[in-house]
């Protein structure tokens, strides 16, 4: 039985009363794998070992994580059947005997213990909590093709040998270690358990904008394999939502009659439409904070940093239409595929191989000096 913890000192007590409970008929053994908990719940684990057998505390120092915890713990586990269980005590271990049972009565090589399929539920959940859920789920069963009704589970048992096949696959930044599994091993033979959810009454969930994008990640990486970088994916998605915010913007400039004014320094230039300066500037900050917030959620950054780091992103946003007009300049200079495509549908190839060339010139210098990899 794995449990990965971080901030749980309140609820591993309980969870390891509540294990005890649910599998006194069942020899088991306790892992908790702590990410090296600042309310040390790594301390309280190992308290708790003096007088409970078959309990052990694999205390975490490096590329912190639920995946990579779960991994930490299975390694270490002696069992034929590792099962996973959260330490928020919102799953219910008194499921875990009839996991067990239909594995070893080889029914099944991994069970989940689902909130969605018939007698389970999720309590009582907040509308927002259930939507997000029903998104990642949509996500996990249309773009990977899992049949499992509740993929996002983290309460789970699966076979050892499936395990020690499975595991060199496994991408160890994931989110949800049981999509990892069934998303890569299509021929799992997979039963679910149903069960309620409970409330979290100690603690804080861990639900936040780096899980939503640790999750998009994943699947992202599921689907691609590892040979297309999954935040490059995200840069580009962001990228999406940036054109589209500036050509929100310029229409409801124009809408409005945002007003023209002249600079005086390029009578070719001038007049310059308010609306275009407003939807560029609107863009470029939308684009800059998702990025910052999102794609880039590791390397962000905050407080009095966030200026100084907007100014160098503005400064590479030039860079990059630069190399965007330059490209398509020289395309129609040399007049590139106008004898085939014409002289609109050139323009048009030609405007869309600058934009590929100054993503990746953005993406390069972003990457390389504004949110490159740094000790946090």
């Amino acid at each position: 039985m794995v449990t990965p913890t971080y901030n749980e000192a309140d609820n591993l007590p309980i969870l390891v009363a509540d294990l005890g409970e649910a599998l006194r008929q069942v020899p088991h053994e306790v892992i908790v794998a702590d990410d090296d908990s600042p309310d040390r719940t790594w301390e309280v684990g190992e308290q708790l070992a003096t007088t409970t057998a078959n309990l052990s505390v694999v205390r975490r120092f490096h590329d912190h994580g639920l995946s990579a915890a779960v991994l930490d713990g299975m390694s270490v586990a002696r069992g034929s059947i590792l099962a996973v269980i959260d330490a928020d005590l919102q799953h219910d271990p008194g499921i875990l005997p009839e996991m067990v049972r239909l594995i070893e009565s080889d029914e099944a090589d991994l069970v989940v213990g689902s909130r969605a399929t018939a007698g389970g539920g999720y309590g009582d959940w907040a509308a927002s909590r259930r939507f997000v859920s029903w998104v990642a789920t949509f996500i996990a069963r249309v773009i990977l093709r899992v049949r499992v009704s509740d993929p996002m589970s983290g309460f789970f048992a699966v076979r050892r040998d499936v395990y020690e096949r499975d595991a060199p696959r496994i991408n160890p930044r994931g989110f949800k270690i049981l999509l990892e599994f069934i998303g890569r091993d299509r021929n799992l033979r997979v039963v679910e358990v149903p069960y309620e959810f409970r409330n979290r009454i100690h603690g804080e969930t861990k639900l936040n904008r780096s899980v939503i994008r640790s999750y998009l990640l994943a699947v992202a990486e599921l689907r691609l394999g590892r040979q297309v970088d999954p935040a490059f994916l995200l840069y580009v998605l962001v990228g999406v939502v940036g054109l589209a915010v500036n050509s929100l913007v310029f229409s409801i400039g124009e809408a409005v009659g945002v007003p023209q004014f002249t600079t005086g320094l390029n009578e070719a230039l001038d007049p310059i439409y308010g609306s275009f300066v407003l939807s560029v500037a609107v863009s470029t900050v939308v684009v800059f904070v998702l990025n910052n917030e999102f794609t880039f959620w590791e390397q962000r950054y905050s407080g009095w940093k966030l200026l100084p780091a907007f100014a160098v992103f503005v400064g590479m946003t030039v860079v990059g239409t630069l190399v965007h007009v330059g490209v398509f300049s020289y395309l129609q200079n040399i007049g590139l595929l106008l004898s085939v495509l014409g002289d609109a549908g050139a323009r048009t190839l030609h405007n869309l191989v600058g934009a590929v060339v100054a993503l990746i010139v953005n993406w390069y210098l972003n990457t390389t000096y504004l949110w490159r990899r740094r000790v946090r």
